[in-house]
């Protein structure tokens, strides 16, 4: 493979930040000298990015949300959902979940800006750009999503990126005493009271969206790590919150 084509494939990886893994094996399943050296095609990549996968002849490359496969002999490189059609299951879109439910679970409470109600029934992690019109309609619902238990942890993805007024919007955000209030009058257009502090927190947010594949705002993750891609209203997402919940318990019971 030339180098021409190696750059092509880095950066068709680096594209690929929605897709996750339909197989789940330890690094250790491959040999040494063969991650070290289908990692060395990629400056990216590191040799326990490298793993095994279910199809013969082939590895996958999993780093955070980015996933690919590629042949041994280091010159296919494929991108795609990995289907089990005896279980008619979506094996990609389970490694998916899993993924997101790791990724979100490390963020502490004090990483997010919390909306929580005296009785908490469920949690859910939301994305949130100040200036999306979607992302109003949903936080001007916030009361309406804690009187049905559900916990609220925004995290700030300004999607026009650091050069964009919501960036620096979500920076005085954080930087705020008190953080919920002035989402709520960013998200008005109205004026709130900031101070200067370490607001690096806004771009940890936005790496972690690009991380979990998120493709717009608002973007709902919920706890077992599924994506929900724009707004819910408040009843439907109470509804769909009890529907996993019972379909979790009955899993539970015939175990």
């Amino acid at each position: 493979m030339t180098n021409k084509y190696f750059r092509t494939a880095t950066a068709l990886l680096a594209s690929f930040f929605a897709v996750l893994p339909a197989w789940s094996a330890d690094s250790a399943e491959v040999p040494a000298e063969e991650r070290e050296r289908l990692a060395g095609l990629f400056e990216s990549i590191d040799p326990e990015n490298v793993k095994a996968s279910p199809i013969d002849g082939w590895y996958m490359i999993q780093k955070g949300s980015l996933v690919a496969y590629i042949s041994d002999d280091g010159r296919y490189l494929l991108q795609g959902d990995l289907i089990d059609l005896d279980s008619q299951v979506n094996l990609s879109e389970k490694s998916r979940t899993d993924a997101r439910r790791e990724i979100m679970s490390e963020l502490a409470s004090d990483e997010v800006i919390l909306f929580s109600p005296s009785d908490v029934k469920y949690t859910v992690s939301i994305f949130t750009d100040v200036d999306c019109t979607y992302c109003r309609r949903l936080h001007s619902q916030i009361e309406q999503y804690m009187a049905n238990g559900i916990e609220v942890r925004y995290l700030l993805y300004p999607r026009g990126g650091p050069a964009s007024a919501a960036w620096n919007t979500s920076e005085e955000v954080w930087c705020a005493s008190d953080r919920g209030a002035a989402l709520t009058m960013a998200k008005l257009d109205r004026e709130f009271e900031s101070s200067s502090c370490d607001a690096s927190i806004v771009q940890d947010h936005y790496i972690l969206g690009q991380e979990v594949g998120l493709s717009g705002t608002p973007a709902i993750v919920l706890d077992d790590g599924e994506l929900i891609a724009g707004y819910l209203p408040p009843d439907a997402l109470k509804q769909r919150l009890e529907q996993k919940a019972a379909i979790n318990a009955g899993i539970a019971a015939s175990e």
